[in-house]
């Protein structure tokens, strides 16, 4: 809905696609930017090229279903987003995986929760400058924004943002147990 609102047309896919339909009636006059797709194939092939899929799912073994599920499906040029909390380590091994095939793969870390998703989430990007070049003007779109300026930066190529955002919660963790000792 964040990219919506920010006039972006945005086709959306859900494996228990009964869901689809519940967005869509609680999206109000968003709807009319987003595109259901019922199959994985129809919602790749509803995408303008070069194509971004942004997945904000499980890490681990959901996303290696979902790359394996995607990857036959696109070409040189595509990128691959995992919003998910992943272990840097794991987003080094899928880019490694998908090198050569002209997939880019970008690990996203995404913070602000389920309000920042909607209304803007800070974003920490890792993955290669062609995948930055095409997914800057969207992300600085829907991020958060700190003094006017979005609060987006791509933090290197390879696992980086999934590293950052592990710093990230480790400091955020490490605030919220402070607090509850002084407490």
């Amino acid at each position: 809905l964040n990219l919506a609102e920010k006039g972006f047309q945005v086709a959306i896919a859900n494996r228990e696609t009964e869901w689809i339909g519940d967005v869509l009636n609680g999206a109000g006059s968003l709807a009319e930017n987003l595109f259901p797709a019922e199959t994985l194939d129809t919602f790749v092939a509803s995408l303008r090229r070069p194509r971004n899929l942004l997945f904000m799912i499980p890490s681990g073994a959901p996303m290696d279903a979902m790359i394996g599920q995607t990857a036959r499906l696109l070409q040189a040029g595509d990128t691959i987003i995992d919003g998910g909390n992943a272990d840097f380590n794991d987003t080094r091994a899928r880019g490694a995986a998908l090198k050569g095939t002209g997939i880019h793969y970008v690990g996203m870390g995404v913070s602000g929760g389920a309000d920042g998703a909607r209304h803007g989430p800070s974003l920490m990007v890792g993955g290669s400058d062609h995948s930055w070049t095409q997914l800057s003007p969207m992300l600085r779109a829907i991020a958060a924004r700190y003094k006017g300026d979005p609060c987006v930066a791509r933090v290197g190529s390879d696992g980086a943002g999934h590293f950052v955002k592990t710093v990230h919660n480790g400091i955020e963790y490490a605030d919220m147990q402070m607090i509850a000792e002084i407490y």
